[in-house]
């Protein structure tokens, strides 16, 4: 397949998406409800630990979480949890980002690789995650925000080879969004400007790919969302398993914007091809393409109480680290020559994780 080219800069890319393209997703605050369009941070200008703290003490669940954690830390920790995983001193990665996370206040522009050093020598030599955090106050906000995003990322399965036997393996067990061998570009474009309907920030991610470019399951879960959105056109809601996590793929291909035999209700496997990249949307009307760049938005919705699922208190997160990491574990696809459609070429099976870690 011939490599998509541009010829614009980041900033006409972003000029013209901010004309003619949606992007719903990202860390809550309430402006007006729109399938995932959103808004603004922190309304009260404090910082992540104040913020959940005032409102946690309200409510009695987390309302506001800003995942800044650089790619850097994510393959460090990731790293870090899978050369310990058949060890007997194994260690999430989770718990060492949450660390990390209550250590600079939620600021990652602090992050110092050194730091995870120093914490993975502690656990190394026999020091447990709770005797190290025991005077972090805010330790438990991240460890809880953390496993919200990365909990189903990380793991056991076995995975079926070229040869038909099935290899049994640890790592990551999301997929990135876009299959293996189609190219796509994207950039850091959280919170940009959005001015269809009304003017709002960006709170999703978009990758710039050609139309008909098969879009993959990131997690396993079960769709929730299907059909049209005037904002995001033809797209797709799927929930994690552990109800944490609502992945949302939006602006996909006029005509055939599914796999075929995608509905409500159906359960799906990370790796699994659920749709085609298009530029639908922007349009109360169905299957049109009003969208200026083929693209598929890419989101994810924390949901740690189910008020929050669609109402003005959304949180969305910034997924250009994570779409980064997850780069590394693509899902394989073939096709169909009669009826043109991609699946995927090696199934998986999840396993329960054993290891007990911390």
């Amino acid at each position: 397949m011939k490599r998509i080219v541009f010829g614009v800069f980041r900033k006409k890319i972003a000029a013209a998406l901010s004309v003619g393209m949606l992007a719903l997703l990202a860390v809550g605050i309430a402006i007006p409800l729109a399938w995932g369009e959103d808004s603004p941070v922190d309304a009260a200008g404090g910082t992540l630990s104040q913020t959940d703290s005032s409102s946690r003490a309200e409510t009695g669940y987390i309302k506001y979480v800003e995942f800044n954690v650089p790619l850097s830390a994510l393959e460090k920790a990731l790293k870090a949890d899978i050369d310990r995983h058949d060890t007997d001193r194994p260690q999430s990665w989770i718990p060492m980002l949450a660390y990390l996370g209550a250590k600079y206040g939620g600021d990652f522009s602090r992050y110092q690789s050194k730091d995870l050093d120093a914490l993975l020598e502690k656990l190394d030599g026999g020091a447990s995650m709770e005797e190290l955090t025991a005077d972090m106050q805010y330790y438990p906000y991240y460890e809880e925000a953390y496993t919200a995003v990365l909990g189903g990322m990380v793991g056991s399965y076995r995975m079926e080879t070229e040869s038909g036997e099935w290899e049994e393996r640890y790592g990551l067990i999301a997929f990135s969004p876009i299959a293996r061998t189609f190219p796509f570009e994207h950039y850091d474009d959280f919170g940009v400007q959005r001015t269809y309907g009304y003017t709002r920030r960006h709170l999703g991610h978009d990758l710039m790919a050609a139309t008909g470019t098969p879009v993959i399951a990131v997690e396993g879960g079960t769709v929730e969302a299907l059909g049209w959105n005037q904002y995001g056109g033809w797209r797709i809601g799927i929930r994690s398993h552990d109800k944490k996590r609502y992945y949302y793929y939006a602006h996909l291909r006029q005509n055939r914007p599914y796999a075929e035999g995608l509905q409500e209700g159906q359960e799906v496997k990370a790796g699994d091809v659920i749709g085609y990249v298009g530029h639908t949307g922007y349009s109360l009307e169905e299957n049109v393409n009003n969208i200026t760049i083929s693209h598929l938005h890419f989101g994810m919705q924390l949901i740690f109480d189910e008020s929050q699922k669609d109402s003005n208190n959304e949180i969305w997160i910034n997924l250009y680290p994570l779409t980064q990491l997850l780069q590394k574990h693509t899902s394989e696809v073939v096709r169909d020559s009669e009826t043109k459609e991609y699946r995927r070429k090696y199934e998986i099976e999840i396993l329960p994780d054993k290891t007990g870690a911390e």
